[in-house]
């Protein structure tokens, strides 16, 4: 039995929520469970320095976490003077993970910021964060569109990620935090709205996993990938 009582394959509820911010080019509220997570995409006119003259654009990320999005405070990492590796380790993936959706060629000499602050943390900020910000560059990206400013959609295809592992001996999809700090296998799964993949990290966390596990955890994945493609939609329409 899973803490929350869902069954193995069931995702936690999900809502995304878009028009929240009133001065980014893209912007949504995306709640994952108890996991919610505010994604804004900021469009600047110039490209990094090495990428200038390619024609080529960028994508990239900043995360955070508000210092009382988990049960105990987090001090603010500007107070130290210097982020964790943990958040350049997440806002690095998050990157990536959506350049992967990406034409880079199309967006033109052009930079897309994506900043996800997580408001609350209940597992899986990771990946409500590439989920959600998916969303708001969609929304930023439309807004290139509509004026002109790109002749072709940038964006390939949908990219999204879900949490799955091994909790109490069982594979289980979307872990929340009860599951997640308790996991013996701990699993996020980066993929494309056609299923394919972009990154995937597993690890072994209090016991090993056999390839048959990992092939549960991946059928869960694509099951979870279903239905965060269809909460994007959902929210575009």
């Amino acid at each position: 039995m899973r803490p929350s009582g869902r069954n193995l394959s069931e995702m936690r509820p999900i809502s995304i929520e878009t028009g929240v911010m009133r001065h980014a080019e893209g912007a949504c509220l995306i709640r994952c469970g108890g996991t919610e997570v505010l994604c804004t995409a900021t469009i600047e006119e110039k490209c990094p320095p090495f990428l200038k003259g390619s024609g080529l654009g960028w994508v990239t990320a900043e995360y955070g976490m508000l210092p009382r999005a988990t049960n105990s405070r987090n001090r603010r990492e500007a107070a130290s003077g210097k982020q964790s590796g943990r958040t350049q380790e997440i806002q690095r993936l998050i990157g990536r993970s959506l350049r992967a959706g990406v034409d880079r060629r199309a967006l033109g000499e052009r930079q897309i910021i994506v900043d996800c602050d997580v408001i609350n943390a209940d597992g899986g900020t990771r990946c409500a964060s590439i989920t959600g910000g998916w969303v708001a560059l969609r929304l930023a990206v439309n807004k290139l569109m509509k004026a002109g400013l790109v002749t072709s959609d940038p964006l390939i295809d949908h990219v999204a990620a879900v949490s799955c592992g091994i909790y109490a001996g069982q594979s289980v999809l979307d872990l929340d935090y009860a599951e997640d700090s308790e996991a013996g296998t701990d699993g996020n799964f980066v993929m494309t709205g056609a299923g394919r993949l972009i990154e995937v990290q597993m690890s072994a966390e209090g016991a090993t996993f056999s390839r048959d596990q990992m092939t549960d955890l991946l059928d869960l994945a694509e099951k979870g990938m279903a239905e965060l493609v269809a909460a994007q939609k959902a929210a575009m329409a």
